[in-house]
């Protein structure tokens, strides 16, 4: 016996896909990790040089990474204000 391809159906998933609400909620506790990750990465080089060594090259970039993470924190948050 020969089924279409129309009447076939895929295996099931293991873990249900997350859609909507769901989805949105993780994608902005994401952007808050990955913000408050390199906001401590950024200001630990600023401060005391241990990752990138922290020469006084890398104080702009140490500067600007603070100022992306700060950007990319309130994206996060204004986005999970909008969720609620």
């Amino acid at each position: 016996m020969q089924t279409s391809l129309k009447t076939r159906r895929p295996p099931a998933a293991p873990y249900p896909a997350l859609k909507g609400q769901a989805m949105e909620k993780y994608m902005c506790y994401g952007a808050l990790g990955v913000a408050g990750l390199m906001a401590v990465v950024f200001g630990i080089d600023l401060v005391v040089g241990i990752p990138f060594g922290g020469s006084k090259g890398f104080l702009f970039a140490d500067v600007l990474g603070l100022i992306a993470s700060g950007l990319v924190g309130f994206l996060g948050f204004n986005a999970m204000q909008d969720l609620k």
